[in-house]
């Protein structure tokens, strides 16, 4: 409890000052009774200049100053939304080499985001929460919703998806959760940083109209709905002004238009300018002359944009005293709600109830994607206990530790339950196991390189060996190495790395009994989707993840993931890959979102391109009927609101879960409009027979398209459909209603 030690003694040389001033009372400011504005303000009153400007830059790899004089302690942060990464050196990047920071890893947010369960959300959120106010954390730098725009992105996996009302719906509940133990999430990376690629410097320009409609309504919802009390600000460029400290997101939306009043802290280095960051809006500075990853520098804290030099333009009088006393005030609430907050609770690490939530996530994520059934033959999932002789599992990731790399998401967890691990519970001696392809060590920067001798003598094992199985597991995909679901780098091509492809292919001919599991954050080419009968998209699921998996193969938990994005035939098919290099990934210096307001599905219904998986898609080992929708109204004035109702029926003969996903289209409008947008969904449970009604409001601005001619939100008078499915390409029902 160090921090407790230092904060008791700053305190201790606090009063005493105060008591030498002849000022015996508490200091409002410590006065945790008092409202927080009249504590900031009165603690702004004791600051001197310097005071009010050091708070605003680190003193630390993963902290940031408070005020000693006056007892006020320091913020301590730490990576990442996926778990609470191990403790690193205070001014480098090494591991500090604790042995009492190993967590829990829970699944990746795209895992999450498939579970399409807001009540998930929130029980991750109070896990991940409750592991870093034991660590001591004040800020968790999570959770991510950028949008996923390309399935080349290497940090997809992340991020909630495609959809901005699905990332919206999830990221609320588990901000709220992380902040009732008195950690701050810090919700990332604002604005457009949809890409690793140049993430330094690319020059992003998008319309009004997608900005406000696609890319920012997760961090307005995370604002005005989860009250999150931190924001981390991107690496990109927008529109010639980098995001950490850019006058449109950070002034004028984000502090203006939504009233956010937090902190906004840059991601690592993202900071490059000493009068853009004092006047746009940054509010705390970590990272500055390195790469945010691995290099140190010659320069110190005070080297930083927010350290001397704006001490020096604050004396010149180049910065405005409110500006400091905003920026001072913002740190100093961030600071009052986490490391100064004496009622927040004392937090726990790796317990039961922590495995428990991360496995109930990694089972209500898992997507199956494909389970037809042979000639003569039941399909292959689930797999019944005494249904084969031989089950051979084939693959690097069914035994790869998949929390290690991926950059600043690493995670040291306790527990580490791996595919191959959880399978043997359940199978025992009849499990064999061959890794098939050789996917190297995690690595920074480059790959390791495989010599063709290993690749082909791992081939050929897996080959023989699924010649005499009864049936086979493949359990591959993408890892954590560079240039695959990785910080720092973008994916080099839409397949399966390691020759995975030619392996399913080399399987196949021997064994049609096969079972594809593909681990990871994005979509992957499919080029033997139509022979392979049954198809399971994984994700990463963290410590647990292992029994997650089995218990999903053999039907212990029936499937209930739906995709949260589109799952392209081909890249080209995409709409960031449609517009040619200038669209994705840009000419080095600039990019331009040249599909606008259609990403994802919006973009496969308007332009009638299938995907190869539908956005909310999944399968389960039970079936649901749909009724046909009832509408409280006709027609809906404005102001008013409507609901529709549905009946769901589970006609199979296994309990499962079916999300009902509500869908509104327009049908003339003066502006361009998706054919359908996401504005509701309801994540249900049946039971074998069992029916339920589900009932969704429908509120004017579900109508509303961002008009960037007025700058406003706008629904138009006019007729709107109510499309109620089970996917965005699967619709079982549609009402009309109209809008005056």
């Amino acid at each position: 409890m160090k921090k407790t030690f230092i904060f008791i003694g700053l305190l201790s040389i606090a009063c005493a000052s105060l008591h030498a001033q002849n000022k015996t009372d508490i200091p409002v400011y410590l006065d945790d009774k008092q409202p927080l504005e009249v504590r900031v303000q009165d603690a702004l009153k004791r600051m001197t200049l310097e005071e009010k400007t050091r708070p605003s830059y680190a003193q630390g790899k993963f902290s940031s100053p408070g005020c000693p004089r006056l007892g006020i302690p320091e913020l301590w942060m730490s990576d990442g939304p996926h778990g609470v990464r191990a403790e690193i050196n205070w001014n480098d990047w090494g591991y500090a080499g604790w042995t009492s920071d190993s967590c829990t890893a829970f699944p990746a947010l795209t895992c999450l985001a498939a579970s399409w369960n807001p009540d998930l959300a929130a029980k991750y959120g109070k896990a991940i929460g409750e592991e870093a106010r034991y660590r001591e954390k004040d800020v968790l730098l999570g959770p991510g919703v950028n949008i996923y725009r390309t399935p080349l992105n290497g940090r997809n996996f992340e991020y909630l998806g495609e959809d901005p009302y699905l990332a919206s719906e999830m990221c609320v509940p588990y901000i709220q959760e992380v902040q009732k133990n008195g950690v701050a999430a810090c919700v990332k990376h604002y604005a457009l940083n949809n890409q690793e690629l140049w993430r330094g410097h690319i020059d992003v320009q998008v319309s009004d109209r997608a900005l406000y409609e696609i890319y920012l309504p997760a961090f307005k919802a995370a604002v005005q709905r989860g009250g999150v009390w931190s924001i981390m600000g991107a690496y990109n460029k927008v529109r010639g002004m980098h995001a950490t400290h850019h006058k449109l997101l950070n002034n004028d939306i984000l502090k203006g238009e939504w009233g956010f009043d937090g902190c906004v802290i840059t991601d690592w280095g993202a900071a490059h300018d000493t009068y853009e960051a004092a006047m746009y809006g940054l509010d705390i500075e970590m990272g500055s002359y390195t790469n945010g990853l691995t290099s140190e520098s010659e320069f110190g804290y005070d080297d930083y944009y927010l350290g001397k030099n704006y001490l020096k333009m604050v004396k010149e009088g180049k910065i405005p005293m409110e500006v400091v006393n905003d920026k001072a005030a913002r740190v100093l609430r961030l600071i009052f709600r986490t490391a100064m907050n004496r009622q927040k609770p004392f937090g726990s690490m790796t317990n039961e109830a922590h495995e428990q939530a991360a496995y109930q996530v990694a089972t209500e994520g898992i997507v199956l994607l494909k389970n037809e059934a042979a000639k003569k033959q039941p399909a292959l999932l689930p797999v019944a206990p005494d249904q084969y002789k031989q089950i051979l599992v084939v693959g690097d990731n069914a035994t790869r530790n998949l929390m290690l790399g991926g950059g600043s998401s690493e995670l040291k967890v306790k527990k580490f339950i791996s595919p191959l691990d959880g399978l043997k519970k359940y199978f025992g001696n009849r499990i064999v196991y061959a890794q098939g392809y050789a996917a190297g060590r995690p690595m920074y920067g480059r790959e390791e390189k495989i010599s063709q001798a290993k690749v082909d003598s791992l081939r050929n094992d897996a080959v023989e060996k699924a010649a005499k199985a009864d049936l086979v597991i493949f359990i591959g995909g993408l890892n954590k190495n560079h240039f695959q679901d990785c910080e720092g780098g973008d994916r080099l091509s839409y397949e399966l790395p390691f020759g995975q492809n030619e392996l399913i292919e080399g399987l196949l001919k021997v064994n049609k009994n096969l079972v594809a599991v593909i681990v990871s954050g994005n979509a992957v080419e499919m080029p033997w989707v139509k022979e392979v009968p049954t198809i399971v998209q994984s994700w990463y699921l963290g410590s647990v993840g292992g029994d997650a998996l089995a218990d999903v193969l053999t039907g212990k938990v029936n499937p209930s993931g739906k995709l949260p994005f589109s799952y392209p035939v081909k890249l080209k098919d995409c709409p960031a890959h449609f517009y040619g290099e200038m669209s994705y990934p840009g000419d080095s210096i600039k990019q331009e979102y040249k599909e606008d307001i259609l990403v994802g599905y919006r973009w496969y219904d308007t332009k009638k391109i299938k995907p190869l998986f539908p956005f909310g898609y999944g399968l389960s080992y039970t079936t649901y009927k749909y009724s046909k929708p009832v509408l409280s109204a006709k027609q809906m004035n404005e102001g008013e609101t409507l609901s529709v109702s549905v009946k769901v029926k589970n006609t199979g003969t296994v309990a499962g879960k079916e999300t009902v996903q509500l869908y509104i289209g327009d049908e003339k409008c003066s502006l361009l409009r998706p054919q359908k947008e996401l504005k509701g969904f309801q994540k249900v449970s049946l039971q074998p027979g069992e029916e339920k009604e589900i009932t969704f409001t429908i509120k004017p601005e579900d109508l509303q398209f961002f008009d960037d001619r007025k700058h406003e939100w706008i629904a138009e008078p006019g007729k709107f459909k109510a499309y109620i499915s089970s996917s965005s390409a699967d619709t079982q029902n549609i009402v009309e209603f109209e809008y005056k």
